[in-house]
């Protein structure tokens, strides 16, 4: 017969109910489908009854959820549902360090902090190595994590200045021919690198540190002949580079700098047979001390949970042309 347990979570008041119960207790009928608990609400209490391991598991998760809400961050069904992952695999003490991490408070009183393993083996590559890929699907944040680093690493003055860059690839060689001046020109492959700073810095100051050229965003083409000393170095969308140029952009790296660089394989863009610097890289330099090679998988993806399940559906979808190709090279060589 197994062992009995009930155990009590006490909330600070409705609100905090609320935001841990969820809008009308969305996140609550989560965990009751996913624990074999007895779940009852009384005002500012949550009872859980039932067989003491899965009581233990359910109440784990709400008091980390209420940890973390406490320290200002908001619960979504990412936190609810990872959770319950991380729990229902054998990894609740992991739990704890992965949400009291925090990296930085954005301007608008913001904690950041992983929300995953990935994202959190990935901050850890980018603390311990001069130089970091961090590669993985859309979602898991790999760039907006990056930008959090480097701000982090500018306000410690561990850096001088922030340098973003990504391959400006549809504009090819015909950038030049583009109407405007360079920011002009290059605005809209860079947006979400100005997204994320002004997300983090605020305006006002994103705006000085960019008049100050503390702050330097620009496309890959202008990186060649610079050393770059002194600087946190992000490039993004490194999928779409050139072996050449990933070469160029990695040996630019000068005393002091660190560099992080992102990309997705599965959203190259480049023309058919045109081998992607960022997939030969990860292979060149796997086994490079001072290098971290970090890949994320949809587990990671923060966004709306279904576009993790795009994702690993276009990865089976892949793999099956991959394979299906495979064999009609066989067949045809016998």
């Amino acid at each position: 017969m197994q062992e009995a347990l009930e155990e009590k979570v006490i909330f600070e008041d409705r609100k905090e109910a609320y935001a841990l119960l969820g809008e009308r207790d969305e996140y609550l009928r989560i965990l009751m489908d996913n624990f074999d608990c007895r779940f009852t609400s009384r005002g500012d209490d949550l009872e859980i009854s039932g067989e003491a391991a899965e009581v233990g598991k359910a109440a784990k998760i709400i008091r980390e959820l209420q940890f973390l809400y406490r320290q200002g961050t908001a619960i979504t069904m990412h936190e609810v549902r990872y959770s319950i992952d991380l729990v229902k695999g054998g990894k609740e003490q992991a739990l704890h360090s992965l949400f009291s991490d925090t990296i930085l408070v954005t301007s608008r009183g913001r904690h950041v902090r992983p929300k995953t393993l990935g994202q959190r083996v990935y901050l850890d590559a980018i603390r311990a190595n001069p130089i970091t890929f961090g590669i993985g699907p859309a979602g898991t944040g790999k760039t907006y994590l990056a930008v959090v680093m480097a701000v982090a690493a500018l306000r410690n003055r561990e850096v001088d200045k922030i340098i973003l860059t990504r391959p400006a690839v549809e504009a090819g060689e015909r950038l030049g021919f583009l109407p405007g001046d360079l920011q002009e020109k290059v605005d809209p492959y860079l947006r979400p690198l100005y997204d994320a700073l002004q997300d983090i810095l605020g305006l006002d100051t994103y705006q000085k540190l960019m008049g100050k050229g503390v702050i330097e965003i620009a496309p890959l083409a202008y990186m060649r002949g610079r050393t770059l000393e002194d600087a946190f170095v992000i490039l993004d969308e490194a999928q779409n580079t050139t072996d050449k140029q990933m070469k160029m952009f990695l040996t630019r790296m000068g005393f002091g700098s660190r560099m992080v660089v992102t990309g997705d394989l599965g959203q190259i863009d480049l023309p058919r047979g045109v081998t992607s610097g960022l997939r030969e890289a990860s292979e060149v330099l796997k086994d490079i001390e001072g290098v971290g090679i970090v890949c994320m998988d949809p587990m990671d993806v923060i966004r709306h949970e279904v576009v993790s399940r795009i994702v690993c559906a276009y990865n089976v979808y892949e793999s099956a042309k991959k394979d299906q190709r495979a064999k009609n090279v066989n067949v045809s060589q016998e």
